[in-house]
C-alpha cells in the first residue's frame, strides 16, 4: 500500500536533496538581515549620552552669570580676608550711591578701589550682624547689568540696581546677608 505524499513530505524531500547539491558554507549575504544602523545598541547609547551631555552642559551654561559678575566673584574670593580702609569713606559712599554724610553701612571690613576684568570698582566688604559678610562692588564705567541672582562657585550673588540708578554687584557666602544688602543698598521701589 502506497502513501500519498503529504506536503511535509515533500518539503522534507526537497530540502534534503539541496542539502546535497550545495556545500555547506557561508549563509548568502542576500539572505541575512540587516540591522538598521540606528537600531544598533552601541548608535543607541552614544545617542542618549550624547543627550545627557547636551542637557547638562545647557543647565549649567543656563546657571552661569554674567563675566562681570564671575570676575568679581573671583576678585572676592582672593581679597576675602584682606583688611582695611585704603579710601575714604565719603568717596566710596558716593559711588555706592549712598548719601556722603552717612557712614559706611555695616561694619566694614575692606573698602578699596580695585581693578575686575579692565573696569575700576569699588569694593566694600561690611558685615551686617542680622545677615552676615557682604561684598558689594559698585563699578565707575557705565555697565549693562540686569538685576539677576544665583549661586556660583560656592557664593550666593545678586545684582542690584543702586539708588543712582547704577548696578551693584553684591557677593556673599550666605543668602541672608545678600538680602540685608539689598535692602540698604538697593533703590527703594517706587
Amino acid at each position: 500500500m502506497s502513501h500519498p505524499l503529504l506536503e511535509d513530505d515533500f518539503d522534507l524531500r526537497a530540502r534534503a536533496e539541496l542539502s546535497l547539491a550545495y556545500e555547506p558554507g557561508d549563509v548568502p549575504a542576500a539572505l541575512l538581515r540587516r540591522t538598521p544602523w540606528l537600531a544598533r545598541r552601541w548608535v543607541q547609547s552614544c545617542c542618549v549620552l550624547a543627550v545627557m551631555l547636551g542637557t547638562v552642559l545647557g543647565v549649567v551654561l543656563s546657571m552661569r552669570p554674567p563675566h562681570l559678575v564671575r570676575g568679581a566673584i573671583e576678585h572676592e574670593y582672593y581679597e576675602r580676608t584682606l583688611r582695611g580702609s585704603f579710601m575714604e569713606a565719603p568717596t566710596l559712599l558716593a559711588h555706592l550711591g549712598l548719601e556722603q554724610n552717612r557712614p559706611v553701612p555695616g561694619y566694614p571690613q575692606l573698602m578699596r578701589p580695585c581693578d575686575i576684568d579692565g573696569l575700576v570698582a569699588y569694593h566694600l566688604t561690611t558685615f551686617f550682624e542680622k545677615g552676615g559678610l557682604v561684598t558689594v562692588f559698585a563699578f565707575d564705567q557705565p555697565v549693562s547689568l540686569r538685576e539677576d541672582s544665583g549661586w556660583w562657585r560656592d557664593v550666593y550673588w545678586q545684582v542690584v540696581t543702586g539708588r543712582d540708578g547704577r548696578p551693584l554687584v553684591l557677593v556673599s557666602e550666605k543668602k541672608k546677608a545678600l538680602q540685608v544688602a539689598q535692602a540698604v543698598f538697593s533703590r527703594p521701589p517706587a
